[in-house]
């Protein structure tokens, strides 16, 4: 039996652009028809966590954490974070060649996320270490680390650190298949029932939608969540994460997950073959 709510929460990511995709909805421009939306704002690995557990009806998760959702959540088919040849970066201190990341210490985000994923997916085996996706460029400088996988912003201010990009997964991703690369995307609770989660997903949508439509009011909003990003930056960041398959994975979102999946259960990084649910946004 569905589960009867006039309160929904929804977490995500305290990123601009993860602000941005969700200012339609934070600054009440939409209809929410009698709903009371809250947001709650998490790293996204705790959001995985978060969501194994099953603790909000809406969240962001890394795709990489959703086989381990998907009896709880369905996937909506918008709010997707892809990255189209970029991706998440390794870097350096160094210059430090491929052959040599096998002796490497490489700090990762988390064992949960996409970025780990594919590094698994393009090298298996490597000697990681978990850290605060925010802290990792700081262990690269410091040296407590010889190699670190940014994600978020980092992935367009690590030079500005003096860091050297080794590898950009997105750009690896897309050498292998000629897809974008999935890395994040928003699941809603099963137990909600297929009205409110028809509804919920049209209101992510149209939320997206009127982002796109008024950037400059977005993207506004979103600057306060840019970590030591300038407008510029920031403009460009959300450029690369909230776009046309953001509002719609479409056939080649679609695509890019399944591979995703297909590729890491091929290679024994997954255990079993995922099988991925959409919410039906046809009325």
């Amino acid at each position: 039996m569905a589960v009867q709510l006039k309160e929904i929460t929804i977490a995500h990511s305290p990123d601009s652009d993860d602000a941005f995709m969700f200012y339609g909805l934070a600054a009440e421009k939409l209809n929410t028809a009698g709903l009371k939306i809250n947001q709650v704002l998490k790293d996204i690995q705790t959001l995985n966590l978060k969501a194994i557990e099953g603790k909000y009806e809406v969240s962001a998760i890394s795709f990489a954490a959703y086989p381990l959702v998907a009896q709880r959540y369905a996937l909506m088919p918008c709010g997707s974070s892809m990255g189209f040849k970029y991706g998440p970066m390794l870097v350096s201190s160094k210059p430090l060649n491929i052959a040599e990341l096998g002796s490497a210490k490489i700090a990762i985000p988390g064992k949960l996320t996409t970025a780990y994923l594919t590094l698994q997916l393009f090298q298996p085996g490597l000697n990681v270490v978990e850290m605060p996706f925010d802290y990792i460029a700081k262990a690269v400088v410091s040296h407590e680390v010889d190699a670190g996988l940014i994600i978020h912003e980092g992935q367009l201010t690590y030079n500005q650190m003096g860091l050297t990009k080794v590898l950009d997964l997105g750009e690896w991703w897309f050498q292998q298949t000629g897809l974008p690369l999935p890395l994040g995307g928003n699941v809603i609770r099963k137990d909600l029932g297929a009205e409110l989660m028809h509804k919920l997903t049209k209101l992510l949508q149209e939320s997206i939608a009127y982002a796109l439509s008024h950037r400059q009011e977005a993207l506004a909003y979103a600057m306060q969540f840019a970590r030591d990003m300038n407008q510029d930056l920031a403009d460009k960041f959300v450029s690369m994460y909230v776009n046309d398959l953001t509002v719609d994975y479409g056939s080649t979102g679609r695509q890019a997950l399944v591979k995703l999946f297909q590729m890491a259960y091929g290679k024994g990084v997954l255990k079993e073959p995922v099988k991925i649910e959409f919410v039906d946004l046809v009325s």
